[in-house]
């Protein structure tokens, strides 16, 4: 087995030395190919042989070995160090004039120093390191990966023999290669740990950080949003596997990065654009029993919440042509979906400003009581000229918008959502906190009081519309008066839908560089508890208002939990179960059918909880019918 893989190696690197021969590369590529070639192959024998008999392999192996020119690849150390010798004596020449060595100088002078640190008295694993980086090809990593996993796969020595990787070091040995490698987390924190460390203090108390990025920097509570933009510089520099990092406006540059992903170097785009929409980009719809659809209508947000990662990651409001946004709705309805969503950051600030005679000098209309944290904009089509003609397409079609920003809720948009069957009676104000102090310090551009005027407002707008909204517990010097406020907001509002976080400081944003994140962990924690527990205990009151009423349905499918049940989702997008049974079909009389997903069927309520309507259901029916039910 050992020496069918030793020749499956060489038979891989000579690929390699044909590839490097055929594109014409330098000699030091070409040498770094047979400087990998070699310490691979005498590595991989000596580890193998040795993992068998638990010996520690040795690098004298390797002394005598031959490039395939014929040169012994000590010289090259030597080549080195004579290299090095010389940019020393030119740069004690240049102290000794009063002259100092560039940046890129030093820079260079201390990688080279390094090189020859490395291949001096060096390992032969230790060697493929030092040549792999010099190669950064990703086709080598990720054979040497495929290898060392194979050898794993076949080994007939038990994993019980190896030491545990949580051992650390006794009596100031280093753990052998062999244990390493039967035991080790991941293929590439094995290469990140591979040399000898340099000699230290032994302390039990001292823990290295890991090698590579860790689930808490990825994924981590101090840091969200679009992993590309922010982690940017660790995704490169620290995991060298990564050949292309592209951000949220980069698609279209998608070909170049590959190019220069191909030629070898590592290809990066996060820069923000003022102007990308991919209006000309139209979604491919690829689950042919889906509903509904997302349609996406603007990029980014101007608001500059002092919590808000968004306008440092999606950039600055932009917003797609009506046109094309009608377009690709009109393909949906063709399709047969029942339902879409248009998408945003800030939805309801659309303004599309790419037909020039619509940019006239109006000024965009807000809330009653609500400001804006920039200067107010002018002209262009706004999100009610949108929703209206949205609407019109198909009106068995059904409207939804996400996320919304209190301020941008007109007279006309309300007027229009209370006329129109096919907008759903559905609003989503996200409030964020209770407290007007706490609502300054967010730079939400509005009061408790404005929220709550505005709130009364949309309910004589539109008649038992279904209210959500987001909340965040804990934010910089919340006072426990504060988050009480919060709590009687819960109470005094009973919104149908809630969605409650802990507030968690995000890099970028005006909290993290002007304000103190002062709330203990525990103390967020259980005042996010409180907000949820009487979240519930009010939703569960508001839905109960439906028991005994009749809830026109769409079909979505199965329900979760009983496959002898269906679920679909309400006007005020509430799931609603009932079973899936047979019943009349009111748009073909004397039919009996059974639901299937994109029906709509007349449900009547039975019971409710916080977040589910339970019913039986009455028969099936179309949006324009079910009117004079509902």
């Amino acid at each position: 087995m050992i020496d069918e893989t030793v020749g499956l190696l060489s038979s891989t690197f000579s690929v390699f030395h044909t590839y490097s021969t055929a594109n014409s590369h330098s000699l030091r590529f070409k040498r770094s190919v047979a400087i990998c070639q070699l310490g691979v192959t005498t590595w991989f024998r000596e580890a193998a042989e040795d993992f068998q008999s638990q010996k520690r392999p040795t690098p004298d192996a390797i002394d005598d070995a031959l490039l395939p020119d014929g040169t012994p690849w000590t010289e090259i150390a030597a080549e080195r160090k004579l290299r090095v010798c010389a940019r020393s004596r030119r740069r004690r020449s240049r102290e000794l004039a009063g002259r100092e060595d560039s940046p890129r100088q030093e820079a260079g002078l201390s990688g080279l120093r390094k090189t020859v640190g490395s291949f001096s008295a060096m390992h032969p694993f230790q060697c493929v390191l030092r040549a792999r980086r010099c190669l950064r090809r990703g086709p080598l990593a990720s054979v040497s990966w495929l290898l060392l996993r194979t050898c794993r796969a076949h080994s007939s020595v038990p994993s019980s023999a190896c030491p545990s990787p949580q051992r650390q070091q006794e009596d100031g040995v280093w753990k052998d290669f062999s244990s390493r490698l039967a035991t080790g987390p991941t293929f590439q924190d094995f290469l990140r740990s591979a040399s000898v460390p340099p000699e230290q203090p032994s302390s039990s108390e001292v823990e290295d950080p890991p090698p590579y990025l860790t689930v808490d920097e990825l994924l981590g509570r101090q840091r969200r949003g679009c992993m590309a933009e922010r982690l940017k510089e660790e995704i490169l520099n620290r995991e060298k596997m990564v050949d292309i990092l592209a951000g949220p406006d980069a698609y279209r540059d998608l070909p170049r990065l590959l190019a220069v992903a191909e030629s070898g170097q590592q290809a990066a785009n996060v820069l923000l654009s003022l102007d990308e929409t991919y209006a000309d980009v139209m979604p491919v719809q690829t689950s042919p029993s889906a509903t509904s659809a997302f349609v996406s209508i603007m990029r980014g947000c101007d608001n500059m919440c002092s919590y808000c990662i968004v306008p440092f990651t999606r950039g600055r409001e932009r917003s797609r042509p009506v046109a094309s946004i009608l377009e690709e709705v009109r393909k949906l309805s063709e399709q047969g979906l029942k339902e879409v969503t248009l998408l945003g950051q800030n939805v309801n600030s659309f303004r599309d400003n790419s037909e020039v005679q619509f940019n006239n000098a109006v000024s965009t209309n807000l809330s009653r009581g609500f400001s804006t944290n920039y200067k107010a904009k002018q002209g262009g089509l706004r999100f009610a000229h949108l929703l209206d003609q949205v609407s019109r397409i198909d009106p068995e079609m059904r409207i939804r918008f996400t996320s919304p920003h209190p301020k941008d809720f007109p007279d006309e948009v309300l007027q229009l959502i209370h006329e129109r069957d096919n907008i759903c009676k559905q609003i989503h104000l996200p409030a964020q906190s209770g407290s007007s102090r706490v609502l300054e310090a967010m730079r939400r551009g509005y009061s408790r009081e404005a929220y709550v005027e505005l709130i009364h407002h949309i309910r004589e707008s539109i008649p038992g519309v279904s209210l959500s909204s987001d909340f965040i517990a804990g934010f910089c010097g919340e006072t426990e008066e504060d988050h009480l406020q919060t709590v009687s907001l819960l109470r005094e509002v009973q919104y149908n839908i809630g969605f409650l976080f802990a507030y968690s400081m995000r890099q970028k944003t005006r909290a993290y560089h002007r304000l103190k994140d002062d709330i203990p962990e525990e103390v967020k924690l259980r005042r996010l508890e409180e907000l949820i527990t009487v979240f519930r205990e009010e939703a569960t009151k508001a839905n109960k208002s439906f028991v005994g009423c009749t809830q026109l349905v769409l079909v979505e499918g199965p329900s979760k939990r009983s496959a002898a049940d269906l679920c679909g989702r309400n006007d005020g997008n509430l799931k609603v179960i009932f079973a899936d049974v047979e019943m009349e079909d009111a748009t073909d009389s004397g039919l009996r059918v059974r639901a299937q997903p994109g029906d709509y069927v007349l449900v009547k309520i039975t019971s409710a909880s916080s977040q589910t309507l339970k019913g039986h259901v009455l028969c099936k029916t179309t949006l324009k019918d079910s009117t004079a039910y509902c």
